[in-house]
Formats: structure tokens, sequence, C-alpha cells
């Protein structure tokens, strides 16, 4: 007659049995340690495997498996599993150097219509060309290991991630001119507050740019409201009708958060001219105005210095952010706010319309200004 089974004494130490209770409530611990944390939790309250086994639903002999694993190894070790000798790896590492010597080229230098690699065209590359290369372990490569392989290199030949090359060789020391200017505005600013009165008027720091291409689009068909219970949002049908593009050329007073704005079909000399024409208008005649602006062609043109040429010594002054240094201006954050809750989803029936909404916009910000203040870096600044 077979001997009856004994149980087994389980000791669990108050640390694991903490963890073992974590893991057994987890949502997102792999579902094999969750179970295994539960047979060793229940082994303890009451050790019977027959008894486990039926309160998690799992056999009796995987429930002893379990007790003995933290039995050998500890709780914590149990709840993985052993490691297995498994197959000797057919596919040498001379040969998985190769294919990933392989995949650091473009599918172009071989002679393929494509940029890059696909995992699949590469895997064909490799099966038609590894035994000819000397490996011929390569020759049944499946499209699975060859994903493996480049993994456990961290290479992923079908994907881009782009960068920005810094092709200013000034770039820091313009950038540290930007930055003065910034804290020149937090000494101001400070300053005033200080006395508590408002920032002196005797300069008007702008931060402009402009943002082009806006553009002005028109449902072909009405939108539909939603309905409690039925259409949670708005429905838009998916075609549109295109009136073209507009240019929204802006300036935010970085001392007292006011918006200039203009909003024109392009935005070329005459155009910026027009938004100079408008912020001398803005300011007093003993103010002096500093933008802080970009390199556009538009702000160095001949038409662009001939009208500063004009202007009384000291109105004007301007500080250019290096190439590739659009986010060293403030305004782009203005330029995200605006994006992001007015003109996203904008339908409108006419290019009029969407300047007038656009300038409607400016005047709502307006009446709420906000002060944009810098810090990035901002210590750093001579």
């Amino acid at each position: 007659m077979a001997a009856w089974r004994q149980a087994m004494e389980l000791a669990i130490g108050e640390e694991d049995l903490a963890a073992l209770g974590v893991i057994a409530r987890s949502r997102s611990e792999p579902a094999r340690r969750v179970e295994r944390a539960r047979m060793l939790l229940a082994y303890r309250d009451y050790p019977s495997f027959f008894a486990t086994g039926q309160a998690i639903g799992v056999h009796h002999q995987t429930v002893r498996r379990c007790i003995e694993r933290a039995l050998a190894y500890g709780a914590i070790a149990a709840l993985d599993d052993l490691p297995r000798p498994g197959r000797e790896p057919t596919i040498t590492a001379e040969a998985k150097a190769w294919v990933v010597n392989l995949a650091c080229r473009k599918a172009k230098e071989l002679g393929y219509p494509h940029e890059l690699w696909t995992t699949r065209l590469l895997a064909r590359h490799v099966r038609e060309h590894g035994p000819a290369e000397g490996h011929t372990c390569l020759g049944l490569l499946a499209q699975g290991t060859l994903c493996n392989i480049l993994n456990e290199q961290e290479i992923k030949p079908h994907k881009v991630r782009y960068y920005l090359e810094r092709r200013d060789p000034e770039f820091k020391a313009k950038m540290a001119e930007v930055l003065c200017v910034y804290r020149e505005v937090k000494l101001i600013k400070e300053t005033a507050a200080a006395a508590n009165q408002e920032p002196s008027d005797a300069v008007a720091i702008v931060s402009y740019d402009e943002k082009p291409s806006i553009q002005a689009l028109a449902t072909t068909a009405p939108d539909l409201p939603p309905e409690p219970g039925v259409h949670a949002t708005f429905a838009r049908d998916h075609e549109y009708k295109r009136h073209g593009t507009v240019s929204l050329l802006a300036g935010i007073d970085l001392l007292s958060g006011q918006v200039h704005a203009l909003v024109r079909d392009r935005h070329r000399s005459r155009e910026f001219i027009e938004f100079l024409k408008l912020i001398d208008a803005a300011y007093p005649a003993h103010t002096a105005i500093r933008l802080i602006l970009d390199n556009h062609s538009a702000h160095i043109s001949k038409e662009t210095k001939a009208w500063l040429a004009e202007q009384p010594v000291g109105r004007f002054e301007f500080t250019f952010t290096p190439k590739h240094g659009s986010w060293l201006n403030l305004v782009e954050g203005f330029f995200s706010k605006l994006t992001r809750s007015v003109l996203r989803h904008i339908r409108v029936t006419s290019k009029q319309e969407l300047k007038d909404r656009i300038m409607a916009a400016m005047d709502e910000f307006n009446r709420h200004p906000v002060v944009h203040s810098w810090s990035y870096k901002l210590d750093r600044a001579a």
C-alpha cells in the first residue's frame, strides 16, 4: 500500500512574508509569481497539498513542487522557474556579430529599394547570404530569432530617431546673450516687486516670432453635438475644405505679459515692419524696445534695416537666438498654449473668420495677461 504523503514544514521569515503578501495582491506581477505566492501563503496557514491545491485551483503536485523549491532555495526564489540547461545554441557568436554589423548598414547600400531594413527583409537577406559568408548556421534563420539577436544588442534598424545638429559655431555665446536678457528681466521684476510698484517703462523686452501656415479649414457637414448616454463627444465629418493659410506675427512683453499680434497672409519683411510699427505705437517714445527673435530673413533684410535706420537711436535693439535655438525664445511657449487651446480642432467658413478668431483670442489673452518667465540655466548666465 502506498505511504501517506507527509506535510512539509514551511518556515517563512517576516520580511519574505510581507513581500509574498504584496506579490499575491499585485496586478502587475507575472501571473505565475502571483499564483505561487498565493500557494506559499495558503500552505503556511494550512499545510496540506490537496487543500492548498483546491483553494488555489491547481493540482496538488504543483503545490508540492512549489513548496519543495521554497524549502531548497527560499520563498522568494521559489516564485521563479528554475534555470534549465536547454539546447546548445546553434548560431555562433561570429554569426551574430555579422548579423548585427549587417543591421547597422542601410538596406539601400546593399541594392534594395528600401531605405531601412524591415526585420522580414533582413532575415531573408541573412538566410540568402549568410552561408556564403561562412555562417552556415544562418541558412534557416527565423525572423523571431533575428529579432532576439538584435534585441540582445539593443539594435532597432527599422526605426529612426531624429536629432538636431548644432550648426551654429557661436551657439553658446548667443545662448548666453539671450539668457542675460532673461536675467535682466528677472532683476527688473525683483526690483519692482521690492519697491511694491510696476516695472519701469524705461525698457520693454518683447519675445517675438512668427507662427506660419495656420490652416483655415471648413467642415463639409455640420458638427453633431454630444448626447448624454449616446454620444460622448462632438462628431465631425472626415472631409474638410481648405481656405488657405495665414501667418501669426506675435510678441509677448516679458514684463507685463501683454501680447502684440498681427495676422497676415504672409510673413515677409513688409509684414515684420508692420509689426515693428505696431509695437512702436504701443510704447512711449522714451522706452527702449528690445526684441528677442530668430535670424529669419525678414528680420535682417535690407527693407528692415532701412526702416530701423530711420528710427531714433536706441529705440529698437535685437537679440538673436542661435540657429536651431528657437526653444530659447519664450514666445514659443505662448504659441504652444495657443495651439492647444484655440487652434485645436478649429473650423472656419473663411480665411477672414480665422483671422478674426485669432485676434479675438489675443484680446482674451490680454484681458488676463500671463507674465512668462525663464528659469532654466538662468543662474549660469554671465
